[in-house]
């Protein structure tokens, strides 16, 4: 038998052609199971976060306080809303049946804002069976623009009418226990409204003061009623 001799392979050699290289094997799957892991971490993290703002908005910390309320209007405005404040369609004071009707002219006031110089008018001021009816009839205003006016238990002269007239003095500052009328200016200028209250102001009541619904210490006109 002939026998062919191999030469000597280096051990080094062996090896490598032993193992298949990486490009054999594939891509090794470690970094496959850190991306794993990695990606499960985050997904875990961002569950306890969700699971952290989900307490937030419906656990004690989203919701308010005991006794707390939402923002509301200011009193004045509350104390508006429902109160009759004037009927342009109402019947006049200077004639309610049966009802004794006392009337004054306006007179512009050193406290009236700009552009209020041609203002004019008439209030009467009823007491009858109803109780009291207050008229204002106004030309020369604001087209568009909202007015208010107030009975006064002072005269013109004593510092512009000073406060309003109240049924039951100290008592609250609005309809019924005060007189108001608001109203707004027609294209023209006109202004005009009635209100009615089932109490009557006796004699106490003297003076009718209109100013501008959004500024009320500029008094543009005051009327003195004349019993």
């Amino acid at each position: 038998m002939n026998h062919r001799t191999i030469g000597h392979m280096p051990l080094t050699d062996i090896t490598s052609a032993a193992r298949p290289t990486l490009s054999e094997r594939g891509p090794s799957p470690r970094p496959a199971r850190l991306r794993v892991a990695v990606c499960c971490t985050a997904v875990a993290a961002a569950a306890a976060l969700l699971s952290g703002c989900g307490s937030d908005s419906s656990g004690s910390s989203s919701k308010k306080p005991a006794g707390s309320a939402s923002p509301s209007k200011s009193k004045s405005m509350d104390g508006m809303h429902g109160k009759a404040m004037g009927d342009p369609s109402a019947t006049p004071a200077n004639k309610i049946p049966d009802a004794e009707a006392v009337e004054g002219s306006f007179k512009l006031l050193d406290t009236r804002p700009p552009g209020m110089d041609e203002v004019k008018g008439t209030a009467w001021q009823a007491q009858g069976p109803k109780g009291t009816t207050v008229t204002v009839s106004l030309t020369g205003l604001k087209p568009g623009d909202t007015y208010m006016a107030h009975l006064h238990a002072q005269r013109c002269s004593a510092d512009n009418g000073g406060e309003h007239f109240q049924f039951k003095k100290g008592g609250p500052a609005e309809p019924p226990n005060e007189i108001h009328l608001m109203f707004k200016a027609d294209k023209s200028g006109k202004g005009m409204t009635t209100v009615n209250n089932k109490k009557k102001t006796g004699k106490k009541a003297v003076a009718l003061v209109v100013h501008p619904h959004d500024a009320q210490d500029n008094r543009i006109a005051c009327a003195d009623f004349e019993f």
